[in-house]
């Protein structure tokens, strides 16, 4: 499918969404408007008591783990969490950084934090992180969705934080209000006739698609085991 016939693709189904809103509004009448706004009213306070709870669990900023063992803390407090794992030699790994601090408090939903894969052996064998960077994505204890390097960024360095955003949204992670289906660089590009490298949706099948080893991780200098519970968590 050429360009062109893609931006019409988009557009059409721009229309569609709209023209279906617009009709249901025209059949809505007194009760169907109350019975929205009490359920706005309600909505928002349940949202404020998740943003409380979200921020006590340390979401809205982009920190650290000091230590392997606090991985398993923060996936049992919080319902979805974003890790990237790290080390302090890769370039690459700025950039994740970089993307992070922005998206952070955007997405108050997820908690991201890192880890340096160096200090972290057992845990970077058992995710199997071979490639730094590496991002594990983990609903509810489970992890859903990983990105090896930036491959499916196009496998280069200038992606934006909208690119990394829409990636990450991927499996419906994270509360994401654009179009599912292309990236943003994408979209900006149908509509000025170019193309780069192409940037992939992700659902993960637990297999690492990078073909090369960036970094290699430390072995481990010491080691202990998880708990059943824990490995039963992760479903290793």
């Amino acid at each position: 499918m050429d360009m062109n016939a893609q931006l019409e693709q988009v557009t059409k189904a721009i229309d569609m969404q709209v023209d279906a809103a617009l009709e249901k509004l025209d059949n809505l009448d007194a009760s169907d408007f109350e019975a929205l706004r009490q359920k706005r009213i309600k909505e928002m306070k349940d949202r404020e008591v998740k943003l409380r709870e979200w921020k006590q669990n340390g979401h809205g900023s982009y920190d650290e783990l000091p230590e392997e063992k606090q991985f398993f803390e923060v996936i049992k407090k919080s319902e979805r969490v974003i890790i990237h794992f790290y080390t302090n030699s890769n370039e690459r790994c700025r950039i994740v950084d970089k993307h992070f601090k922005i998206l952070a408090p955007k997405h108050m939903e997820v908690l991201f934090t890192k880890l340096n894969a160096e200090k972290c052996p057992f845990l970077a064998e058992k995710l199997k992180i071979k490639v730094i960077p590496s991002i594990i994505s983990i609903h509810n204890g489970i992890m859903v969705d990983k990105l090896v390097g930036f491959t499916t960024l196009g496998n280069r360095d200038d992606f934006s934080t909208e690119d990394m955003e829409w990636r990450l949204a991927q499996n419906e992670f994270l509360e994401y209000e654009g179009d599912l289906s292309m990236p943003p660089s994408e979209q900006k590009q149908l509509k000025v006739g170019k193309s780069n490298g192409k940037i992939r949706n992700g659902i993960y099948n637990g297999v690492d698609d990078d073909l090369y080893m960036e970094e290699a991780i430390a072995k481990p200098t010491q080691s202990f085991e998880l708990t059943a519970e824990e490995e039963a968590e992760l479903e290793l």
